[in-house]
């Protein structure tokens, strides 16, 4: 009888590193990723220009958030400033991080949890479609270039810098669309997304990750606050509108009985049958 239960309460397909939902086949997922970003890239710079409104919105967001009471972002700044390696590490991490672990966080997805993989890429799909929109209504300049904000442009004076000399003429990427920060947008998926695909009991120091980028964008005068803000707000439109998938029980997944599931009634005639075997 308790094998019959047993039976009842997994969910686990038999077969080492076997999963309930199927991989997506690879060679689509690819070229759909490599779209994505092609989109993502090239929209940007479709975006870019626009200094005099650029400018004259952040002047308009440097305001508001002053108006608010948020801390000014040179307190960060002051911080990384106390050491040349620690600025230079924060540029680093701002430089070389977004993309990698955005990857990553992807390719572990769809070769352990092909459900959650699926889940994760069509809600940062839809988070970078509504930043580029956004990009697009509200070009805005990062704090470095505001001469009163009194903020040094990290990458530029200590290295390595990702972005052109001139910001008009920049052919890589969009200096004024800071808003929202897809560095921050992306850090905070993969945090959600770790946190919902896997049952150690430190997953939620994946929260890290965000949290240092946000130390590292606002540190380095790339963003404001507010452009942090903007892009949980998004983030979170997002999961609203996308269904995140039930969790499944994986290889190295704690509860050997595995979850509990809703009883149906194939589940129903199953019990009864053993019910009744057993009397």
């Amino acid at each position: 009888m308790a094998a019959g239960i047993r039976g009842i309460r997994s969910t686990r397909p038999a077969g080492p590193g076997a999963t309930a939902t199927p991989r997506p086949p690879l060679l689509r997922e690819l070229l759909l990723v490599t779209a994505l970003f092609l989109v993502y890239k090239f929209g940007r710079l479709f975006a870019n220009g626009h200094e005099t409104r650029a400018l004259h919105n952040a002047d308009r967001v440097w305001d508001a958030e002053r108006a608010v009471h948020l801390p000014g972002e040179g307190a960060v700044q002051a911080l990384l400033l106390h050491g040349e390696g620690l600025i230079r590490a924060a540029n680093t991490y701002y430089a070389a991080v977004h993309f990698p672990a955005t990857i990553a966080f992807l390719a572990w997805l769809y070769w352990r949890r092909p459900d959650h993989y699926v889940w994760s890429r069509r809600v940062l799909a839809l988070l970078t479609a509504a930043a580029l929109a956004l990009h697009l209504l509200m070009p805005l300049a990062p704090p470095r270039m505001l001469a009163d904000s009194g903020l040094v442009d990290t990458a530029r004076v200590y290295g390595p810098s990702v972005y052109g000399a001139t910001p008009e003429t920049d052919s890589m990427a969009n200096q004024f669309a800071a808003m929202p920060s897809l560095h921050f947008g992306w850090a905070l998926m993969v945090a959600i997304g770790l946190i919902m695909a896997t049952r150690s009991r430190w997953r939620p120091l994946w929260l890290l990750h965000p949290l240092l980028t946000l130390l590292v964008i606002v540190g380095t005068a790339n963003h404001y606050w507010f452009d942090a803000l903007a892009a949980a707000v998004l983030l979170a439109l997002a999961l609203l509108v996308v269904p995140a998938p039930q969790h499944r029980r994986h290889d190295g997944d704690p509860d050997p009985a595995g979850p509990l599931v809703p009883l149906t009634p194939a589940t129903a005639a199953s019990t009864a049958s053993t019910a009744g075997a057993l009397r």
